[in-house]
């Protein structure tokens, strides 16, 4: 019988059935306890929207500019390793959607799939996402390909000096491809469509890196090679580095403090991402809706901020619209739509977004993104911001003012 999807929880449900159990788990867990990888959503779900009525809601439009370029919704998908392992093709298959609904999508450096394989078969420009690693060469030459295969935004990732620990992983003994144990491949076979669809691509292995960085010829190459290679000495003059090599649009990514965030402008970004790396890193830092309106705050005017962490929904996406951010990463929301029906999922899930941010702007009396402020949440639950807020652009007005 066919799914009825209503929800993006019904693509993650659907996701955890069809994908082998130590790649699902890959995707739905977080650093240690897991704490801020839950308190992403919970905190999210703490904030109740000012509903309003008496409004005339029939044009409703969800269309933002990001970066400068047009996009159908406040959306961007977020760089996620092993894509390519939640769904064979997984890249290919995510930024097809993300390009027919209308908004950019990132590439992780671990990546299974290519830039070069990626720019081939994808007629719009995508971002690519960089870690600083300690084999400058590489990262210089992985700029290169990036600005070869045009793409429009580098997205610099700055919270991985050292990798948080995810215990799942390590008891899954997760690898690329999977290490053939008995557990790994009863996880597999217990996937047939997911096996079938494996066995017709030839990419199986981290195509950014493999060829690419030195003596990296193999998934073992690999793995003996990125062990090696988180940087603990980078520092925001690094920053400087990247935009000299790169000269485009320059994201940077893991920003959880308003000085971090006025440090990341002044060293030159056009955009910052506050995000805790969805819990996958720090365990016990505050989720990021909760640290978006002081960071937003203490920015102004200085360049775009985007949120990434949590969003499940469309309601999650006025919330942080609300709460200062210019749009949204989704990481998750979108792999569960990949792992349960492919480039469909993700355009289902996109589109389910979609319907929800309008139908929650209709109920809230808004009809334009620039209309959200922080009057649009009635119950602010975290201490407030040093000075009072003010808002980001002229336009700007809350629910309260809009007609």
């Amino acid at each position: 019988m066919k799914p009825v999807i209503t929800c993006v929880d019904d693509l993650r449900r659907l996701a955890r059935r069809r994908v082998p159990g130590l790649f699902y788990d890959y995707v739905d867990s977080g650093s240690w306890t897991e704490s801020t990888y839950r308190a992403n959503s919970l905190d999210l779900a703490r904030l109740h929207f000012r509903q309003q009525v008496g409004r005339n809601v029939a044009d409703i439009s969800t269309r933002a500019t990001i970066l400068g370029q047009p996009a159908a919704l406040p959306l961007a998908l977020a760089p996620a390793g092993l894509t390519g392992m939640i769904w064979p093709d997984g890249e290919i298959l995510a930024a097809r959607a993300a390009a027919a609904a209308g908004v950019p999508y990132t590439l992780s450096t671990v990546s299974i799939c290519s830039i070069e394989d990626l720019a081939a078969r994808l007629a719009q420009p995508f971002w690519l996402q960089l870690y600083m690693m300690k084999d400058r060469g590489f990262i210089a030459d992985l700029i290169a390909r990036a600005r070869a295969a045009s793409c429009s935004a580098l997205v610099l990732t700055l919270d991985l000096p050292i990798q948080g620990q995810r215990h799942k992983d390590i008891r899954n003994g997760l690898s690329v491809p999977p290490a053939l144990t008995a557990s790994g491949i009863l996880s597999m076979l217990s996937r047939p469509r997911w096996c079938a669809a494996m066995l017709r691509t030839p990419r199986r292995t981290f195509g950014n890196i493999v060829g690419h960085a030195r003596g990296v010829t193999d998934t073992l190459g690999f793995a003996e090679w990125v062990s090696r290679q988180f940087d603990r000495t980078v520092t925001w003059d690094d920053i400087d580095w990247v935009k000299q090599r790169w000269g485009g649009r320059l994201i940077v990514k893991g920003i959880m403090d308003a000085g971090d965030a006025r440090r990341a402008f002044g060293a030159g970004a056009d955009a910052i991402v506050v995000s805790n790396h969805g819990g996958r890193q720090l365990d016990g830092a505050p989720s990021s809706i909760s640290a978006l309106r002081a960071i937003a705050d203490s920015v102004g005017e200085a360049g775009e901020i985007i949120m990434d962490g949590g969003i499940r929904s469309g309601q999650d996406m006025l919330r942080a619209l609300a709460l200062g951010a210019d749009s949204v990463m989704i990481g998750r929301a979108f792999l569960y739509g990949l792992g349960a029906l492919g480039e469909q999922g993700v355009a289902l899930c996109l589109d389910i977004l979609r319907k929800e941010l309008e139908a929650t702007m209709a109920l809230c009396g808004v009809t334009a993104l620039e209309q959200l402020g922080p009057d649009a949440i009635v119950d602010y639950p975290w201490p407030a911001v040093a000075s009072a807020p003010a808002p980001r652009t002229p336009a700007l007005r809350s629910i309260a003012e809009a007609p």
